[in-house]
């Protein structure tokens, strides 16, 4: 064994321990999510998250980077990327109102797959036909798990499909952004752009906070996606996409234990043989997909 291998040995296990916490961190934010929309509108959840995570990201970073952390030579790309975020988070806190969180959870998780077909159709990219049969195989899953007019989600299940297709175009477009940018950079901006985005509407959807239980499981959001991004740099600083991609989808399985934890929600048969299809392709695509073109797959809520 050469003198390298422990510590690379090392830093993998922390990189994979990393992006299972912030799988974690994610599933409770949404869980929490869906507790706060019962008592104030999640346009105010929404600025708590983003609030949060651009005070605590230029507080710590600021002062250990300096203007650096300011520094972009892509700021419409920033801002674009900022906005899709802020898009996807309102589309994601919406959906978790009208439909239990791991089956949610589940649906984004084939965002990998809405990667793929983007690709082709608009960046004109050529793809192997095992990949086209994981596509259609995980939006199979999807169909299973929101049976479109089965009454169950009825019109709710267009959300969550709408937000896979705006988080495709958010990872694409982060792909190519953290090929010049630093990571925190990105975080910056992105963290500040859904905060001001969201401050700008926030006059329209204030409401007095009932009480300091709403008010901590506010701050609360804000801490687990603070943190859940704090550990997502940490573990694509420390091993590999194409490593850390199949620990994405233990997501699924927190966001499935806090429905079940917290609203006694239990999928059915139907929907948990539609997830372990969404599983097994968006797996395979992602792990594919990182290998050849190093591209990082954030978990939902990121």
């Amino acid at each position: 064994m050469t003198a390298g291998q422990p510590t690379s040995r090392t830093s993998t296990l922390v990189g994979i321990g990393a992006i299972v916490t912030a799988t974690a961190c994610f599933a409770m934010l949404d869980t929490t999510v869906k507790v706060v929309g019962a008592a104030i509108p999640v346009l105010m959840a929404l600025w708590f998250r983003y609030a949060i995570q651009a005070v605590l990201v230029t507080v710590v970073m600021l002062p250990l980077k300096g203007r650096s952390l300011l520094r972009t030579a892509h700021p419409r790309y920033q801002l674009l990327r900022g906005c899709l975020l802020l898009a996807v988070s309102v589309l994601s806190f919406t959906s978790v109102q009208l439909m239990p969180v791991g089956e949610f959870t589940a649906i984004v998780m084939i965002t990998p797959l809405a990667v793929t077909l983007l690709a082709v159709l608009w960046l004109g990219e050529r793809i192997e036909p095992r990949r086209w049969l994981l596509v259609f195989g995980g939006f199979a899953g999807a169909l299973m798990v929101v049976r479109p007019g089965g009454g169950v989600v009825g019109w709710a299940s267009l959300l969550p499909l709408l937000m896979v297709f705006a988080y495709a175009w958010f990872q694409i477009l982060t792909s190519r952004l953290t090929q010049t940018e630093d990571p925190w950079t990105v975080h910056f901006y992105t963290g500040w752009v859904g905060a001001l985005g969201a401050s700008a509407v926030l006059p329209f959807a204030w409401t007095a906070i009932p009480d300091i239980a709403t008010f901590l499981q506010l701050m609360f959001i804000g801490l687990m996606g603070a943190i859940g991004h704090f550990l997502l740099i940490l573990a694509y600083a420390r091993a590999p996409a194409s490593t850390l991609t199949p620990y994405l989808y233990g997501q699924i399985a927190f966001a499935m234990l806090c429905g079940w934890v917290v609203f006694g929600h239990v999928p059915g048969t139907l929907e948990l043989a539609g997830i372990a299809l969404i599983v097994g392709c968006g797996a395979s695509a992602s792990v594919w997909a990182s290998r050849e073109r190093h591209l990082p797959v954030d978990p939902p809520e990121a």
